[in-house]
């Protein structure tokens, strides 16, 4: 099994088609355009789970995310890469729906995305230590706690917009 600086991912164009396959440490250091999934987990009462990055992430360590999801491997398909990224981060099987897509361009990455969410009332288990601690958060205390902490502006700028109406 790669390390995870020698996953293969895929460079892509504004649009997200394949440009080449090139390693994550590559992308990383060049800050190279590549596809991601974002998973916003939200339960039957209208609750969002937030979660703090591990201090060994690539980029962005010991951030709170609103949204599970990473890199999309290569040729893998954004349901696909969804469904995984669920699994690996929160220990969560659970049907993802699509809300949306956009593009991120930042000054420590650039990336074209689908954001889904996923509706669980279960236990989350962090599978593959990629995430410290997660909680649940109201609304009220979402705003509150982006207003106040640094949580990763990725998933701030594509899946709040997209998620936000259907937290109580």
């Amino acid at each position: 099994m790669p390390t995870p600086g020698e996953e293969l991912v895929e460079e892509v164009d504004v649009d997200g088609a394949a440009i080449r396959v090139v390693t994550r440490a590559e992308m990383r250091a060049g800050r190279l355009r590549h596809r991601a999934t974002f998973i916003a987990v939200v339960d039957s009462q209208g609750r969002l789970l937030i979660h703090q990055r591990s201090p060994l992430k690539d980029i962005w360590p010991s951030r709170w995310d609103i949204a599970a999801g990473g890199v999309a491997a290569v040729g893998e398909s954004w349901q696909q890469g969804a469904q995984r990224e669920l699994a690996e981060e929160l220990g969560i099987d659970a049907t993802v729906e699509l809300l949306g897509s956009g593009r991120y361009d930042g000054d420590d990455a650039h990336l074209v995305a689908a954001v889904f969410v996923a509706h669980h009332d279960g236990e989350v288990r962090f599978a593959d230590g990629e995430v410290v601690v997660a909680r649940w958060v109201l609304r009220a205390e979402l705003d509150d706690l982006i207003a106040t902490t640094e949580f990763c502006p990725d998933s701030i700028q594509l899946v709040m917009p997209l998620v936000k109406d259907r937290l109580n």
